[in-house]
């Protein structure tokens, strides 16, 4: 059964976004039930710090032994770091994707904007 834990802001694509201790600035990757549908990560794609994406926008792609998938930025705002240790070693995203395998750090446009995403309770519903 796949992790889903309570302090996270979920996606329907299967994002999630973790609250840092920097207000309005979001640790962004995918669920633990998302790498296990996935598979295997070989390699990412990650855009770069400083872009600007509007909500939904793809910011990157992962590629997996199955299949290559898109990554979609969940609510609008900056790419305010990248997660620079998937570059060597891709797989934290399967071994920790809520810890080491966190993609990108994201400053919202409007911090507010979480409480358009599930909660743990609304993204269980929607994967069991």
């Amino acid at each position: 059964m796949s992790e889903i834990r309570d302090e996270l802001y979920y996606t329907k694509e299967h994002e999630y976004m973790r609250p840092t201790d920097e207000a309005g600035v979001f640790l962004v990757g995918i669920t633990d039930y998302a790498q296990g549908e996935i598979g295997d990560i070989v390699f990412l794609e990650l855009s770069g710090v400083g872009e600007h994406f509007g909500k939904q926008d793809v910011f990157g792609t992962v590629e997996a032994v199955k299949a290559v998938s898109d990554l979609y930025i969940p609510l609008s705002g900056t790419v305010a770091a990248v997660n620079t240790a998937l570059e060597d070693d891709p797989a934290l995203v399967n071994t920790d994707p809520y810890g080491d395998g966190w993609m990108i750090r994201l400053k919202l446009d409007d911090p507010d904007s979480v409480r358009e995403l599930l909660d743990s309770d609304g993204y269980r519903a929607l994967i069991e």
